[in-house]
């Protein structure tokens, strides 16, 4: 009797457990499910929402400072913001972004018809070293007969027109995502209290009532320094060395201020896209007075950023170099032109998360002897 009695109780135990195991397997299924399908849904705008939140973190501060003018409304200051921002930078950027595109597409018909007309070599360029003789040869070829060059090259040229021209669409799509982006980004910032206490929940829930507040507060900082002080440092770069190309006359104006955008992001002088428009100029205009004072404006607008860059980035996190380029380059290998912002700053608040978690106790001890010092 004994027996049948432990028998029926442990069989009764195990339809128990085995009704809490499949309880368990269908819950956690069907939330598997839910955030499967959540995220398929969500993942076309991810890159948008992230681009948004970075602006609205980047931008606070400056909003916080026009709502207190305003009397603390913080809808209004919001508005005034998004719209000074695209009349005071998306104008210019957009106008450069339609000098890369038309660059872009005179130089690939220049090309095309032979209508590109190549100055002759310097004879000096052929005493440099280890590519003189190589450089002048090719110079000069280019010089006499364009055509058999470009016949020469053409499938690299065919690729290398490709990948412009993709970057050109790039960039143009880069600058409504911006547009929406920084719309969405106001009304972030309209409601920025509300999204700081739901970031302090979301940080309290996965690191811990006491690590949260730490933990947004390095992500915001890290942000800020890598969205001003290196993001917004290369535009402000690229847009006052664009400009001085457009009114010089430099060809593909448009292409070499992109490039001066994309050093300035991976952290490299811009003097290498700088020194030869500074050169060509010197060689192909006839006043020498202009291409004195291209030279001048040149140096010093390539040299904004050791200006600007340690009053920005001293406020907040100096995200070492390698982050910033592995991120933005990365970043545009998977996303573009939109892509070069979000992997650097995406990839340095990660590389500063990590490193706050692996140094987390090393800190918290030199915390406890300074205080009981």
């Amino acid at each position: 009797m004994t027996d049948q009695l432990d028998h029926v109780s442990g069989a009764t135990l195990d339809e128990i457990i085995s009704r809490k195991l499949i309880d368990l397997f269908i819950r956690v299924g069907l939330i598997g499910f839910l955030v499967v399908y959540c995220y398929y849904i969500f993942r076309p705008f991810i890159g948008l929402m992230l681009w948004s939140v970075i602006l609205a973190v980047a931008m606070y501060p400056l909003h916080a400072i026009i709502a207190r003018r305003l009397g603390g409304q913080e809808g209004r200051a919001a508005t005034v913001l998004v719209l000074g921002i695209m009349l005071s930078v998306l104008v210019p950027a957009t106008l450069l972004i339609f000098s890369f595109a038309d660059s872009t597409h005179d130089l690939i018909r220049q090309v095309k018809s032979g209508g590109l007309q190549v100055p002759a070599p310097d004879p000096a360029v052929a005493a440099w070293p280890l590519v003189g003789g190589k450089l002048h040869a090719l110079w000069n070829t280019a010089h006499t007969d364009l055509g058999a060059l470009v016949t020469k090259y053409e499938p690299k040229l065919g690729i290398i027109t490709k990948q412009l021209l993709g970057y050109a669409a790039s960039a143009g799509t880069g600058v409504l995502m911006f547009l929406v982006a920084l719309v969405l980004a106001g009304i972030w910032m309209a409601y920025g209290a509300a999204g700081h206490g739901v970031a302090l929940a979301i940080a309290g829930r996965m690191a811990g009532p006491e690590r949260g507040p730490a933990l947004v507060s390095l992500s915001t900082s890290t942000i800020r320094a890598v969205a001003q002080g290196v993001i917004g440092i290369a535009c402000v770069q690229a847009l006052l060395l664009g400009a001085g190309f457009i009114l010089v006359g430099v060809p593909g104006a448009g292409i070499l201020a992109m490039l001066v955008l994309l050093f300035g992001i991976m952290q490299v002088p811009a003097l290498l896209v700088s020194l030869p428009t500074i050169i060509y100029v010197f060689y192909t205009n006839d006043s020498t007075s202009v291409a004195v004072m291209f030279a001048v404006y040149t140096v010093a607008a390539g040299s904004v950023d050791n200006i600007l860059k340690p009053f920005v980035l001293g406020r907040g996190v100096d995200a070492p170099m390698p982050v910033i380029l592995l991120g933005a380059l990365g970043g545009m290998a998977t996303g573009g032109i939109i892509g070069l912002f979000l992997g650097s700053v995406m990839l340095a608040l990660g590389f500063q998360l990590f490193m706050a978690w692996v140094y987390r106790e090393r800190d918290a001890r030199a915390g406890l002897e300074t205080v009981a010092k």
